[in-house]
């Protein structure tokens, strides 16, 4: 009798994969005709910044290998957890993905979230490493990272310091920078890259800690002058400047990130898609050079990878924020 009803199991299957697949069962046949309409992509930042900046790139060539739209929406606030917010509570069908920035690393420990990153969260790859770079007006005395040193000591708690958001990565590592430099600076936090540097460039802040993709121009101009790097060692993005820890800060190494996450629950074969699709753009020669034109370099990764170092980054940099005590309103 088992026999039996296999066999007749084994005969109604290839009967409906013969008559067109109607036995194929619906989430099947979704992931395998996957996309079929328009890709949505979150980028938690507003227009401007370097995740915007980053994704604008990528964006055309990955459509054009899909097949489909990929529409980009930008979801500004909360240091990128509005718009990560949003897409944890998308539904995990690969329509909805969202390009985090290196904040994502540090939320979960400066703020209640409602989800936590690798709970919520599928790693697909990196997109991209480079350094964050400390910079000083070009009307403030300050030209070497000493000077900056020195002066926040003689008056402590008078010297301002912007970046993209409470929390993110260019606070954080700052406030180590203070820590092993026994310094204080004044924090002044915006709600991202582009309307940091905006005030930046204008003078309204002496001085500024970003990512090297949303001020390079503005280096290259003269208009802000760099100190120090994040990467371990001199980075061929800002010549000339030498890493902090060249300039005596122990074996301190920050670098900035960009990294493509789906909802969790999302089927492998779609993510496995998707991480083809990213991979070909990202080795696009003409993609490639515009993201290093701005100052960081493509370094595309499979998900097991993305998914130790977004676990990594968390560990380290929380430890960080909870010895420091910062919190979202600090």
């Amino acid at each position: 009798m088992l026999i039996q009803r296999r066999g007749l199991m084994m005969a109604a299957t290839a009967g409906g994969l013969a008559g067109g697949g109607l036995a194929m069962p619906a989430a099947l046949r979704a992931q395998t005709s996957w996309p079929d309409r328009p890709i949505r992509l979150i980028v938690p930042w507003p227009p401007g910044g370097s995740t915007d900046t980053v994704a604008r790139i990528f964006q055309p060539r990955l459509q054009e290998i899909l097949g489909k739209p990929v529409v980009i929406e930008n979801r500004g606030g909360a240091s990128g957890a509005i718009g990560a917010g949003e897409a944890a509570r998308a539904e995990p069908d690969g329509y909805t993905w969202v390009l985090v920035y290196d904040t994502q690393a540090t939320n979960e420990s400066v703020m209640r979230l409602p989800f936590r990153t690798m709970e919520a969260f599928t790693p697909v790859s990196l997109v991209g490493t480079g350094p964050l770079a400390l910079v000083a007006h070009q009307t403030t005395p300050y030209r070497t990272y000493k000077d900056i040193v020195e002066a926040a000591k003689k008056a402590p708690e008078t010297l301002n310091f912007a970046t993209s958001g409470v929390g993110g990565l260019a606070h954080v590592a700052t406030t180590l920078l203070q820590q092993e430099g026994g310094y204080k600076l004044v924090h002044v936090p915006y709600r991202g890259g582009g309307p940091a540097t905006q005030d930046a460039v204008a003078g309204h802040v002496p001085l500024f800690m970003s990512n090297v993709v949303v001020i390079k121009q503005h280096i290259r101009a003269g208009t802000l002058r760099p100190v120090g790097v994040t990467t371990r060692t001199e980075s061929r993005h800002v010549e000339g400047v030498k890493s902090f820890a060249q300039q005596g800060v122990g074996d301190f190494e920050a670098p900035t990130w960009w990294a493509l996450l789906g909802r969790a629950g999302t089927p492998q074969p779609i993510v496995d898609k998707m991480y083809d699709a990213l991979v070909k753009a990202l080795a696009d020669p003409a993609v490639r050079q515009k993201i290093e034109e701005q100052g960081a370099d493509v370094t595309a990764s499979t998900p097991d990878v993305c998914g130790r170092f977004l676990q990594a980054e968390i560990t380290k940099w929380g430890k960080v924020i909870r010895d420091n005590n910062i919190q979202a309103d600090s």
